[in-house]
């Protein structure tokens, strides 16, 4: 992708990157690990993030190092029509990597499984990894899988993905449940106990405020932003954002141009049209994919820049509150990303732009990551107290 150049102040620039190596700044979601899954079947050699990867990742380490990201959600995310076990053992396989990453690369990352852990090793300098399964589909109805999850390190679920799951309904998939059933209402209850974040990206209005109704923790939307901006169903409704500030929870806006900008949301949506009519499978990601990348150079794509993040931040920020914001780019997890934001260098051109739009020091502290530290910990507080009262859920699934 051709990078394009933002014109933010450079004083601006200057002071955020100081305040950026003042306090972390902790994305909510990064899809490395399936990217280096489909480019070298998770080899290192070959997919070496120690250097520049451009053109093959939004993301290697000197770019992180840029991008002076301080703490970073890894997805382990795998597809969710994968059946059953297959999606067990393929996000077990995600973990895997993750792990043998921060291994490989230790010099640069380091496992966080809390917020004491992110803060220390942001101290050392290093870039604190934690973990997120992007998909309910990932424990296949079953508890015991999801305390698995959990106990090798994963921090984070994300109720569905792109479709159902038996338990809870996708935004973008034909409703079923209208939300949550009575099993998809006791893994809430069951990640509250176990102090894993309860991430409502992907999942359906009525399964955003089931769960908003049912958790005792706060709750995060890793990669989502409003839409009253933009009409995407992925993004959040200001009723939502409105119940998240009560909650206590963040919703971390995503750079992703199909939930940014509405101009490109409706691109796509005659995009896939189009492709219906031509035959193809716009499940098929790769297929889609392809098929855009010849259908684009007749209908080009709608520019898409840092304003219209800082329109989405500014208007979350007016409905749910400073409190309630963070950062979630979806890098490596989408095909084309917002001009400025290509990769994970540009953060402080983001923090520049709204530093020179009257945001406090205050305001991007917790934009960039106290906000997300605040709501760690109040998931691990919650923890120890329901685990004083409560036993391991044995609920099954009524599917």
């Amino acid at each position: 992708m051709e990078r394009t150049a933002v014109t933010t102040s450079p004083t601006s620039l200057h002071h955020v990157t100081r305040l950026l190596r003042e306090h972390p700044l902790i994305d909510g979601h990064n899809d490395l690990p399936w990217a280096v899954r489909l480019l070298t079947d998770y080899d290192f050699d070959r997919a070496d993030i120690s250097g520049d990867t451009s053109g093959r990742t939004h993301t290697d380490l000197p770019r992180l190092a840029a991008g002076l990201v301080g703490g970073q959600f890894w997805s382990v995310f795998v597809p969710s029509d994968l059946p059953g076990g297959h999606a067990v053992t393929a996000t077990l396989e995600q973990i895997d990597c993750v792990l043998a990453m921060v291994q490989r690369y230790s010099d640069h990352l380091a496992l966080a499984t809390t917020a004491e852990d992110v803060e220390h090793i942001f101290a050392t300098g290093r870039i604190a990894s934690l973990m997120g399964a992007e998909g309910g589909h990932s424990i296949d109805c079953s508890m015991g899988a999801l305390r698995m999850l959990y106990a090798l390190g994963v921090r984070y679920m994300t109720l569905t993905h792109n479709n159902n799951t038996p338990w809870a309904d996708s935004a973008t998939d034909e409703p079923v449940n209208h939300g949550l059933s009575a099993f998809g209402e006791e893994v809430v209850r069951e990640m509250n106990r176990l102090g894993m974040l309860v991430d409502l990206s992907h999942v359906s209005d009525d399964t955003m405020r089931d769960a908003l109704r049912v958790t005792q923790a706060p709750v995060i939307f890793s990669h989502s932003s409003a839409r009253a901006i933009c009409s995407a169903p992925r993004n959040v409704p200001d009723d939502v954002l409105e119940t998240l500030a009560t909650n206590g929870g963040v919703c971390m806006a995503i750079f992703a141009p199909d939930f940014v900008s509405q101009d490109y949301w409706e691109w796509r949506l005659t995009a896939i049209d189009a492709a219906r009519s031509a035959g193809v499978e716009t499940a098929d990601f790769d297929t889609f994919n392809r098929f855009l990348a010849t259908w684009a150079t007749a209908h080009p794509r709608p520019v898409v820049t840092i304003e219209h993040v800082v329109t989405h931040l500014e208007h979350m920020r007016e409905v749910a509150g400073i409190d309630h914001l963070g950062i979630g780019g979806d890098y490596d997890g989408c095909d084309m990303l917002t001009r400025g934001l290509e990769d994970v260098s540009g953060y402080p051109r983001l923090f520049a732009a709204l530093a020179d739009r009257g945001w406090s020091d205050g305001d991007l502290a917790k934009l960039a990551g106290r906000n997300v530290l605040r709501v760690l910990r109040d998931a691990e507080a919650t923890a120890r107290d329901l685990r004083q009262r409560r036993e391991p859920s044995l609920a099954r699934c009524e599917v």
